[in-house]
């Protein structure tokens, strides 16, 4: 059935091909990096990812390799240590010589990553959601920009769940704060008083809640509806929810709605009292489809019924299937050529719809909201159609008038007021 699901139609275009024995037998085996932290703070969450990659990359040998070669994972630990993921890049790319990159989750560990594939001209798939405001061509980011998570999410909490002050809690590092000024501008741009809204950072790994929870709780002293948007990422997400359930606070009290909580994270903890609290991400497990199915099924026969499924490992499944199409279609792994041979990829996603590689490197994705239940899974509450990702969002003036197309203007950063390219090298 594995056998099956990953079987695509860029094998069916390799046969069709018929490119000869030796173009196919060139650079023999391909060779995928896979840059997760399985150590740290963070290995909660990549070394289900790693192990993911480990599936695909067998399933696809299974199925007959890529353009006639054996792939070949080449794994490495960064160690949740942002600068040694550049360090493991450079070693990826310069000494194993890897044709694609899979990785990264923290947006902090991609931006170490980030001035290491441009000077060498890699490729990586990165498959977390994450705060926009980038675009490099030697990205493809497969998981959520805020116009497909934060901005639903914070929708969702206006309209449906009437939320009037809003406590934005997230790990210090670019990803929540950037996050954050984008969903600060935003509520108050639908009315919501910068005095209603409560923002505190915390250092990866944060384990005494108990002030921040009482903070949040006092927000509501004056009988409004607080709602919490967490930003909270890794371990740290374990003392949070704990000490919510410590101060009595259900999901009717205080709904919180996560964007880095799934199904891995929850694996990992008591989830009595989280009943009716919210995931915001592209995918469940709990989606109901034949895909999804097929691959949940795929899953557990090979790495244990006890182990779930979640979102960025969706990101990999469509990021990995529409790198192998897009190689098989240029007929080479060469960035370049891969590159341009991904713009338009389709593959059907994991909730029933097809997502499409877009010319600025993001998906269409559908938008999903979940609520927690008793066993750990999500009980899906709202759901949209394809949402095509934005690099630069609407909702900072700075971002408003900037557009990422790789594909016909070559530019990440095209101010469409002065018409003119922005060139910033990755120097992070």
């Amino acid at each position: 059935m594995s056998k099956s699901l990953l079987t695509t139609t860029a094998a069916a275009a390799l046969i069709a091909a018929g490119l000869s024995t030796a173009a196919q037998a060139a650079d023999c085996p391909i060779k995928v990096g896979v840059l997760h932290s399985l150590s740290g703070t963070m290995a909660i969450s990549e070394t289900t990812l790693k192990d993911t990659m480990l599936m695909l990359v067998d399933q696809q040998n299974a199925a007959g390799g890529v353009l006639g070669c054996e792939l070949e994972a080449v794994v490495v630990d960064p160690a949740s240590d942002w600068p040694l993921f550049a360090e493991k890049a450079r070693e990826l790319l310069t000494v194993h010589e890897v044709d694609v990159i899979f990785g990264n989750w923290t947006s902090v560990s991609r931006k170490s990553v980030l001035p290491v594939i441009e000077e060498l001209n890699g490729l990586l798939f990165y498959p977390v959601q994450y705060e926009g405001e980038e675009s490099s061509k030697n990205v493809f980011y497969t998981g959520a920009a805020p116009n497909q998570q934060a901005i639903p999410a914070t929708d969702y909490f206006l309209e449906e769940l009437e939320v009037e002050k809003f406590a934005l809690l997230g790990t210090d590092y670019v990803y929540p704060r950037t996050t954050n000024n984008i969903l600060e501008s935003y509520l108050q741009q639908k009315g919501i008083a910068a005095e209603d809204i409560f923002v505190n950072y915390t250092p990866f790994g944060h384990s005494d809640w108990s002030k921040i929870v009482a903070d949040v709780v006092a927000l509501g002293a004056d009988g409004k509806k607080v709602g919490v948007i967490s930003t909270i990422n890794g371990d740290a997400n374990v003392g949070f929810y704990k000490e919510l359930a410590a101060a009595g606070i259900s999901a009717d009290d205080i709904p919180v709605v996560a964007f880095s909580v799934g199904e891995e994270e929850l694996a990992g903890l008591d989830t009595s009292n989280l009943v009716g609290h919210l995931a915001a991400w592209n995918y469940f497990q709990s989606a109901e489809s034949e895909a999804n199915e097929m691959w949940v099924e795929s899953w557990k026969a090979a790495m244990g019924e006890e182990r779930v499924t979640n979102d960025p490992m969706e990101a990999h499944y469509i990021g990995f299937n529409m790198w192998v199409n897009a190689a098989t279609t240029a007929g080479t792994t060469d960035v370049d050529a891969v590159r341009t041979a991904m713009y338009g990829q389709e593959f059907p996603n994991l909730t029933g719809g097809t997502a499409v590689m877009l010319p600025n490197h993001h998906l269409a994705k559908p938008v999903l909201i979940g609520e927690i239940q008793e066993d750990g899974q999500f009980d899906i509450i709202s759901q949209t159609e394809e949402v095509p990702g934005d690099a630069w969002t609407d909702f900072l003036p700075e971002s408003a008038v900037l557009v990422s197309d790789w594909k016909e203007l070559g530019c990440g950063m095209y101010n469409t007021e002065t018409k003119t390219c922005v060139q910033i090298k990755s120097n992070y």
